[in-house]
C-alpha cells in the first residue's frame, strides 16, 4: 500500500484556492456533517477545543474517503503534541503562535524524522495504516502540510524570515489574536488588523509562499482569496451551527401572531 498524494500540499503549492472550515466541536459526528459539504480543507482544532487524541481521531474518520483534507491544529508549538497529531493521521499541521525564526525551525524539525528533525519513528500507527504504507517514510515529507500560523505584530515583523525556511508550506494568519496583540481584543476585523496583515501577506506571496486565513465574513473570505490569499477558512461548525439555530427560532418568533 502506497501513501495517499495529499492535494491540499499540491494545490496550494500551485496557488489553486482553497476554501475550508473549523472544526471546533470535538465530535466525529458533527464532524461528518461538515465532511459531506465539500470544503477543500478543514483544521481539526485542538488548542480551543475540549478534544483529545481520540476526539480527533474520530473527526479525522469522518473526512476519510472524501475530497476534504483535514489537518490539525496542536494545542501548542510542542514537539510531542505534533508528533501525536502526525500519528494519529493528520494530513497536514497549523502550527499556533510562532513567534520567531527559532521557534519556526523547531516546529519544523518536530514534523520530520531524523536527521533532518526530531520526530519518533513508530510504525503502527493510523498515520500508516497501521504498519502497511511501505513508503510513508520515503514520502510523508512531500506530501505532509506544514502550515505555521503568525498571531501578533513581532511574528509578522519577520514573516519572510520564517516563509523563508525549508519545510514550511504555508503561513497561516491569525487575526483574532494579532488584534489583541495591537489593542483590538474581540475586533479581528479592525482594519488596524487587516493593515498588518495583508502587506506582510503580499510580501509573502511575492516569494512564492501561500498564504490563509480564518475570517466569518464570507464575502471578506471570497475578497482575500480573489486577491492573493490561497487558502481561506470561511467560519467554524460552532460558530456555523449557533448562527442557524438562532436564526431558526427567530424566524419562528417573527411567524408568532400577537
Amino acid at each position: 500500500m502506497k501513501l495517499d498524494i495529499n492535494p491540499f500540499t499540491h494545490a496550494i503549492n500551485a496557488g489553486t484556492k482553497q476554501i475550508g472550515l473549523w472544526i471546533t466541536l470535538a465530535d466525529g459526528l458533527a464532524a461528518e456533517v461538515v465532511a459531506g459539504s465539500g470544503y477543500d480543507w478543514v483544521v481539526v482544532d485542538t488548542e480551543h477545543s475540549p478534544g483529545d487524541g481520540l476526539d480527533t481521531a474520530a473527526q479525522l474518520q469522518a473526512f476519510a474517503g472524501t475530497n476534504t483534507t483535514a489537518l490539525v491544529r496542536p494545542a501548542w508549538n510542542d514537539a510531542v503534541l505534533i508528533k501525536r497529531a502526525l500519528d494519529l493521521g493528520a494530513k497536514g499541521l497549523v502550527i499556533p503562535m510562532i513567534q520567531s525564526v527559532e521557534e519556526a525551525k523547531q516546529a519544523i524539525a518536530a514534523t520530520r524524522y531524523p536527521p533532518h528533525g526530531i520526530r519518533g519513528v513508530a510504525g503502527g500507527t493510523r498515520a500508516t495504516n497501521f504498519g502497511r504504507i511501505t513508503d510513508y517514510y520515503d514520502r510523508i515529507d512531500t506530501e505532509l502540510t506544514v502550515i505555521l500560523q503568525l498571531e501578533t505584530a513581532a511574528a509578522i515583523s519577520c514573516a519572510a524570515e520564517i516563509a523563508a525556511l525549508d519545510g514550511v508550506d504555508g503561513i497561516f494568519f491569525g487575526p483574532a489574536d494579532i488584534a489583541a496583540d495591537i489593542g483590538h481584543l474581540g475586533n479581528p476585523m479592525h482594519e488596524d488588523v487587516w493593515a498588518l496583515i495583508k502587506p506582510a501577506a503580499a510580501k509573502l506571496q511575492a516569494m512564492g509562499m501561500p498564504c490563509g486565513t480564518l475570517v466569518l465574513d464570507t464575502e471578506f473570505a471570497a475578497d482575500l482569496l480573489n486577491n492573493g490569499f490561497t487558502f481561506v477558512a470561511t467560519g467554524t461548525d460552532a460558530s456555523a451551527f449557533a448562527r442557524a439555530v438562532d436564526g431558526l427560532l427567530a424566524q419562528v418568533k417573527d411567524g408568532l401572531a400577537d
